[in-house]
């Protein structure tokens, strides 16, 4: 029992270190070097910043319900409950990925100054 309690502390302590490691350098740190020959460097880097829903719960929500209500449409008996299912999920997918489009135009997009530790 005792080596099983060492050998899990001895693996949280090696999944910890690089957090331990992990720092944020900021515009200030640019041009920073360190003793192992890495150093800090900044770019500029053009990201999205999406408006309203960004998990796209309207459009999914919106598509499946649409979706069921034509796969509800088709067959009869058991394939009309297949084609219903089929149609919500299939209208979910479509609604989730025109509104992500929809969004993707209407976003801003932002240039933010991104720093790492690199070496030479």
């Amino acid at each position: 029992m005792k080596r099983i309690h060492g050998i899990a502390v001895a693996t949280l302590a090696l999944a910890a270190a690089p957090l331990a490691q992990a720092q944020i350098y900021g515009p200030e740190d640019e041009g920073l070097r360190f003793s192992d020959g890495t150093r800090v460097v900044c770019e500029e880097v053009e990201t999205h910043r999406a408006q309203g829903d960004p998990n796209r719960i309207a459009g999914t929500a919106v598509g499946a319900v649409v979706g069921g209500l034509l796969g509800s449409q088709v067959g009869s008996g058991r394939g009309r409950d297949l084609a219903t299912v089929g149609g919500a999920v299939a209208g979910g997918a479509l609604g989730r990925n025109i509104q992500g489009d929809v969004q993707e135009r209407k976003g801003e997009r932002v240039v933010e100054k991104r720093c790492e530790r690199v070496l030479p």
